[in-house]
């Protein structure tokens, strides 16, 4: 691949440029002064018995025209990038746009973030311009992998809900859109035992929760469970600082069911959120973050009336 960047890349894509228009203008002046015409300003090809091929001039307007546009080519090459690695004259490059956009953007917007970053995220809850502004940075650079309405899919988890693997408080919300999460769970085919093994071990994990399962494979495979204890707990309730999810609910990030569950003990799983920090500005982040708590708020309320109810 380095061969790719290397310096004699940048060299042969400028010569084949540069070559390309010097042979289009070199082509037109050979094209008007070559005249292989007979008498009756032919070319001497004939089709279809009395159809010959003439050898007029091409009309001027269009050889002006040819002319113009090599020329232009060349001036704009001269301005902007386009022959191997020079920045042109003008020293543009879209990363270089883009982050002047971005600029303007956030001095803009920058009096209105820094009202906003002091100010907890319980009360910037309540602010509908904050969470206006949170919705829009969600849209833009969320939604993408969480869904518009945030409630995730097959390996992208449901923000929406109760259930966090690194924690749902505002500050820790912060922290994973900052620097990201690498979520991984090794193969523990060979920890666990034989195939078996693994299978009793899924039917144990499908127990936990009180999904349907085989309670005799169940019951084998509670005392190899001790090989996932390590992270997800000896009660199967997780882990936050590891990032180890809680067993015990009915929330499946990577499918459910015994073939899922199988799957993943014997190839593992690895995941990966990746960091915002060089995309958003702190105060950005901020305001983010408090709109993503905000959504699970009315799943906190609902969790908190049933075990009110349960009592």
């Amino acid at each position: 691949m380095n061969d790719f960047v290397s310096s004699g890349w940048s060299i042969y894509i400028a010569a084949a440029t540069i070559l390309g228009l010097v042979g289009c203008l070199a082509l037109l002046v050979i094209a008007s002064k070559t005249r292989q015409v007979s008498g009756d300003n032919s070319t001497g090809h004939v089709w279809d018995e009395d159809l010959k091929e003439l050898n007029n001039p091409l009309p001027r307007w269009w050889a002006v025209l040819f002319v113009l546009t090599v020329w232009f080519a060349g001036i704009y090459l001269y301005l902007y990038p386009g022959l191997g690695s020079s920045t042109g004259s003008l020293n543009w490059s879209s990363a270089g746009q883009y982050q002047a956009e971005q600029d303007k953007a956030m001095a803009a917007m920058g009096p209105v973030y820094a009202k906003y970053a002091a100010t907890p995220a319980p009360e910037l809850a309540k602010e509908p311009k904050a969470l206006a502004i949170g919705e829009r940075l969600f849209i833009n650079n969320c939604a993408a992998c969480h869904g518009s309405d945030a409630k995730g899919s097959k390996g992208f988890p449901n923000l929406t809900d109760t259930d966090w693997l690194y924690g749902g408080r505002p500050e820790k919300i912060v922290e994973t859109i900052t620097h990201g999460r690498r979520g991984m769970m090794p193969p523990m085919a060979a920890a666990v035992g034989s195939a078996a093994d693994v299978s009793n071990v899924a039917n144990y994990v499908l127990s936990l929760s009180g999904s349907a399962h085989n309670a005799i494979a169940a019951a084998a495979g509670k005392s190899k469970f001790a090989v996932c204890a390590a992270c997800h707990g000896a009660d199967g309730k997780g882990n936050q600082a590891l990032g180890a999810p809680n067993l015990t609910d009915k929330i499946w990030l990577h499918g459910w069911g015994e073939e899922a569950i199988v799957a993943i003990v014997n190839n593992g799983k690895t995941n990966m959120m990746p960091a915002q920090d060089k995309r958003l500005s702190a105060e950005q982040i901020h305001v983010l973050g408090a709109y993503v708590w905000n959504l699970s708020q009315s799943a906190v309320a609902t969790d908190a009336a049933g075990a009110a109810v349960a009592k």
